[in-house]
């Protein structure tokens, strides 16, 4: 297509790149929008004359196999994430930078798939919400998803940088460096790891990123290191085992560590050949049943009769003492070892309950290591059981007997006479909470770290959340107070007029302020705008318990919008946790609409293409925000005709307001009315402070540009 031409070309991309650059870009396509959609239907235009396919039918439908939606996204792509990353693209129609990229991210987009990288699109026109989830506030925003987690890519878009970003997701610790020091040691740990060990052998000096991948796909079941056989120091390994330098080998080990188990040798490593030939080979040729998935994927439930698997079970202990019947055991299994019959071993100190259900506490097992035969019957713990009559030492007669019975339960299923019901396996190799802890802690500071040189502060807003309320609590409820009380003896006097017009409001509104136990501190109402200089501190800062009352207006509507809503809130002046502010709609019209779309059954949703879009009039919406718990209540402004003749003539209180001022004002029924719209604004506040009124939730404050 004449866009693959643009961007292959150098002359012409760069052509493009001078005349119309990202950085201006969108805003033009949505001026451009806006306009074409107007007009679209009075005559017609030729879209293929711009050289773009902003319509939706001409989109590339490379993307279409990797569209997301929010359910799949939350039912399939999370889980999933924690057995491999995912790399996901947010795009939307009439996106200039959208289409700047497409070339690298085709490219990029096949070969890490190939790799195992699971790859995502959303389109943010028609998946706002997953878009607005995933924190994406723009296209195009590219992002990684790994262990559930989502970090945004912040860098150029090229292939390299594509490929860093996906293998910098990955933990550090998958893949260890295997030499002829430590070679032994590694391959040793299969007893505490409880894992086959993994070698790969290559003449890359860096790990492959396929093979990281593996590695962590792979890291419940498997460990894994890497020889680069160029290096000095490998050279004892590769003799050891026979190595071919020139061709990629992979080797597996189990409990004998001078031979490996099972082998794979290609010039070009694939992930189909890798995982079939690492998913041959996850446990142990006896593997130690140290938890319930284990135990379940070891020994399933039986689905039919001819589907029966039976697990021969070693109960031993630990130690030199009963190291000879477990090697006996061990001899036994690999001789013995077939698809319907696997053998497993287990501490019974460490699981006593499972012990104790089998044996019952038998006196001639004591102190001594038993076999039992068993079949699952169902996943509620149910099993049918037999038990060797004789403690197992290993010797030759041990081995007989466990051969017949063997042969036998092939044609006898019945010998399994025995049947008891086991409660779930201990989590052996679980970490200590306090470990959990710590490891959450570190994942979040490294998280503040790295987003703390990257602009993109509504996704630093969790965090810096957790970070503030864990200062509160640090210094103590005693410390903030002191600081609240000293901060409102700091506070400067009222002007001169705020002064005038606060008494003259005191004398005319038409409220009890004996009957109120929320009396008024000072003489006037403290109303400050909210700017993005002091949005941090009055709002996505704000200490727990307080809340932000904000009166939305326009330059036209301030002076009559201001005077109202002090009128209407003076009488919960008093209350220590109330802030009041005004916020202006012709500078922050975009943070307020994206708010309301949160409170869908209070305001329409305006479309961005509608010819009235900037004409909405939200001026009097008041907004009580809570900072803390990241919600608002909304209060929509009364029509005139509401009114009746409530408030009295508007002569009347325009008067009182200015009294002290420059004399007796004009009144217009337009000021009149816009006043009106702040009606019974004191009875909704008095419902925000029962509690009463409804409460939208937003996942994180949005910034205020």
């Amino acid at each position: 297509s004449s866009t693959s031409q643009i961007l292959s070309n150098e002359e012409k991309r760069a052509n493009f790149d001078r005349y119309g650059d990202a950085g201006e870009s969108q805003g033009f396509s949505q001026h451009q929008h806006r306009q074409f959609h107007r007009f679209h239907d009075g005559f017609y235009f030729d879209e293929s004359f711009f050289h773009f396919p902003f319509n939706s039918e001409r989109r590339d439908t490379s993307d279409e196999k990797y569209l997301l939606h929010f359910s799949h996204y939350i039912n399939e792509i999370v889980p999933d994430s924690f057995k491999k990353p995912y790399l996901i693209k947010i795009t939307s129609d009439w996106c200039f930078s959208c289409i700047h990229i497409e070339p690298v991210w085709k490219e990029v987009a096949q070969e890490l798939e190939a790799l195992g990288v699971g790859i995502g699109v959303v389109h943010a026109g028609y998946e706002r919400r997953l878009a607005h989830h995933l924190g994406a506030h723009s296209t195009p925003t590219l992002l990684g998803l790994i262990n559930g987690k989502i970090t945004f890519f912040h860098n150029a878009v090229v292939r390299e940088n594509l490929r860093q970003f996906v293998e910098n997701l990955l933990p550090g610790n998958l893949v260890e460096k295997i030499t002829d020091k430590n070679y032994i040691r590694f391959l040793s740990d299969w007893r505490k790891d409880n894992k086959p060990h993994v070698l790969l052998f290559d003449h890359m000096p860096v790990v492959p990123l396929l093979y990281k991948l593996t590695a962590f796909a792979y890291r419940d079941y498997l460990s894994f290191g890497y020889v680069y056989v160029g290096l000095r120091g490998t050279e004892e390994l590769s003799s050891q085992y026979n190595i071919n330098v020139y061709s990629p080998t992979m080797m597996v080990f189990k409990e004998h560590i001078d031979r490996p188990a099972d082998v794979v040798q290609a010039r070009e490593m694939k992930k189909q050949l890798i995982d079939d030939f690492l998913s041959q080979n996850k446990f142990l040729m006896v593997a130690r049943l140290t938890n319930q998935r284990l135990f379940q994927e070891l020994c399933p439930v039986k689905k039919s009769h001819r589907q029966r698997k039976h697990c021969v079970v070693l109960l031993t202990g630990e130690g030199e003492k009963f190291a000879e019947a477990y090697e006996a055991f061990l001899t036994f299994a690999v001789a013995n070892t077939k698809d319907t019959l696997k053998f497993v071993y287990i501490y019974k100190e460490r699981q006593p309950e499972f012990a104790d259900a089998l044996l019952m506490d038998d006196e001639k097992y004591r102190g001594r290591s038993a076999v039992v035969i068993l079949e699952r019957r169902n996943n509620a713990g149910k099993i049918a059981y037999k038990a060797l009559e004789e403690a197992w030492q290993g010797s030759k007669e041990d081995n007989f007997i466990l051969l017949d019975l063997l042969d036998q339960l092939r044609t006898d299923p019945g010998l399994l006479s025995s049947e008891t019901v086991v409660a779930d396996l201990n989590d052996e190799l679980a970490p200590m909470f306090l470990i959990r802890w710590l490891y959450s802690s570190l994942d979040y500071i490294s998280d503040c770290w790295d987003s703390l040189f990257h602009s993109n502060w509504r996704e630093m807003m969790p965090l810096l959340s957790l970070l503030f309320s864990a200062l509160f609590i640090l210094f103590g409820t005693v410390i903030v107070q002191a600081f609240s009380d000293s901060s409102d003896t700091r506070d400067s006097p009222p002007s001169e007029k705020e002064e005038a017009a606060t008494k003259t409001e005191k004398n005319d509104v038409s409220f009890s302020k004996e009957s109120n136990s929320r009396i008024p501190k000072k003489g006037f109402v403290e109303v400050t705008e909210l700017t993005d200089i002091n949005y941090t501190s009055n709002l996505v800062r704000l200490r727990p318990g307080h809340m932000n009352v904000v009166l939305i207006l326009s330059n036209s509507t301030k002076t009559p919008l201001l005077q109202k809503f002090a009128l209407e809130v003076y009488t919960f002046t008093g209350s220590s946790s109330l802030h009041f502010s005004f916020l202006s709609l012709d500078k922050h019209r975009e943070w307020l609409e994206y708010l309301l779309e949160f409170a869908q059954d209070a305001a329409p949703i305006p479309n961005q293409y509608d010819k009235h879009f900037l004409e909405r009039d939200y001026t009097g919406y008041v907004l009580a925000l809570n900072g803390h718990k990241k919600y608002f209540c909304l209060f929509k402004p009364h029509r005139s005709g509401d009114e009746g003749g409530t408030l009295g003539s508007c002569e009347d209180y325009d008067a009182s307001l200015h009294a002290e001022a420059r004399g007796k004002p004009s009144c217009s029924p337009g000021s009149r009315s816009i006043k009106n719209k702040l009606h019974k604004l004191s009875f909704w506040m008095e419902r925000l402070l029962e509690g009463s009124l409804q409460r939208f939730y937003i996942p994180s404050w949005p910034a205020l540009d």
